[in-house]
């Protein structure tokens, strides 16, 4: 699994690709949250995400719910049909706004 992370502004874009998973899910946390200040949102690119397990939800819930935290959103972009699956058996898919490419995302 690889990820990029863009700082703008008061936004972070993060692309995601390949499978997040327990292995690696951890460091990606501690990476994006070192960056999440007051005011910070987060854009994740997920149409190179192929997979996730509990451990990738569960960061993007920790991420989220720091952010949301400081006062900024999160918004999951271009999430693909096999993740996808994983979002909606755990009704994760509630607590995220997920919109269909990254041009989508509105903050």
């Amino acid at each position: 699994m690889a990820w990029e992370i863009k700082e703008e502004g008061n936004l972070l874009t993060v692309e995601v690709e390949g499978r997040l998973v327990a292995a690696v899910a951890p460091e990606l946390r501690d990476e994006v949250l070192e960056k999440v200040g007051e005011g910070t949102n987060v854009l994740f690119d997920l149409g190179r995400m192929v997979h996730i397990d509990s451990s990738g939800l569960g960061v993007l819930v920790q991420i989220l719910q720091k952010t949301k935290a400081g006062g900024g959103k999160v918004v999951l972009a271009a999430l693909q049909p096999a993740p996808k699956i994983v979002f909606d058996i755990t009704k994760v898919s509630r607590v995220f706004e997920i919109v269909p490419t990254v041009a989508d995302a509105k903050f």
